[in-house]
C-alpha cells in the first residue's frame, strides 16, 4: 500500500457518520495519563480525537496529528461538543510544525504507521519529547494476526510488518527508562473497528534527562 492509498483508506473510514473507534478514550491511555501531572501532550495518528478530547478534559494542553483531514474534522467536532480545544495538524509528521523537546508526554494509541516509516517516525517523535517526558504506547502485536484470522471484528493491520514486537519498541525508544513493556491478550470494545480478543504491545517509558 503506497502513501496515497494509505490516506484514501483512512479518509474513507472516517467519512462514516459514526465515530469508528467510538468517542470514549482507549482504556490503557486513560489509565496511564491519569498517573501524570497535566502538561503538554502530543497524540500521534489521533484519528477522530477520542483520546485527545479526554486528555483536554483532564487539563492537558493537547496537540495531535493525522494524515486524514476527515479525521481532524470529526475530532474538532467532538472537542467542540465537549467544550475543549485541541491543536490538530494534518500531514506527514516530518513536515508538521512541532517544536523539538516541547512535550511532556507522547501517546501512540494504535498508531500503525506504514512499515517503511514507523521506526523513523518513532525517532522523530522522541525528539519532540522533553527530557523526563513520558511515552504511552498501545498497538497490535505481531501475534495479533492469529487472533485476526479467527475474528476479523477485532481489526488491526493484516500484514506482519505493520505490527509490533517488544524488541522493536526497545530499539525505537532506546535509552528510555522502561516503566512497563509487555505483550498481552486483551478484549477490545471500541466503536465499529475494534471488537473482540486480540494481542497488543503496551509500553510506558520515560525519556532520560
Amino acid at each position: 500500500m503506497n502513501d496515497q492509498q494509505w490516506l484514501d483508506k483512512w479518509n474513507h473510514n472516517f467519512q462514516r457518520p459514526e465515530y469508528v473507534y467510538g468517542t470514549e478514550p482507549n482504556a490503557f491511555f486513560r489509565q496511564e495519563i491519569a498517573k501524570l501531572r497535566p502538561g503538554r501532550l502530543l497524540l500521534a495518528a489521533e484519528g477522530e480525537g477520542r483520546n485527545a478530547v479526554h486528555a483536554a478534559r483532564q487539563g492537558w494542553q493537547v496537540s495531535a496529528f493525522d494524515i486524514s483531514a476527515t479525521g481532524r474534522d470529526k475530532a474538532l467536532k467532538l472537542a467542540a461538543a465537549a467544550g475543549v480545544a485541541i491543536d490538530y495538524q494534518v500531514g506527514e509528521l516530518p513536515e508538521l510544525a512541532f517544536e523539538p523537546a516541547s512535550f511532556d508526554a507522547l501517546a501512540l494509541i494504535y498508531a500503525h504507521f506504514p512499515p517503511h516509516l514507523k521506526s523513523a517516525y518513532h525517532r522523530h517523535l522522541v525528539g519532540l519529547l522533553r527530557p523526563g517526558g513520558t511515552v504511552i504506547f498501545e498497538a497490535f502485536s505481531k501475534e495479533h494476526l492469529a487472533y485476526r484470522s479467527r475474528d476479523s471484528r477485532i481489526g488491526g493491520p493484516a500484514d506482519l510488518d505493520s505490527l509490533f514486537s517488544e524488541e522493536e519498541i526497545r530499539e525505537d525508544f532506546q535509552d528510555f527508562d522502561v516503566l512497563a513493556l509487555q505483550t498481552q491478550e486483551i478484549t477490545l470494545s471500541e466503536g465499529l473497528f475494534h471488537n473482540g480478543v486480540g494481542s497488543v504491545v503496551r509500553f510506558v517509558g520515560r525519556k532520560p534527562g
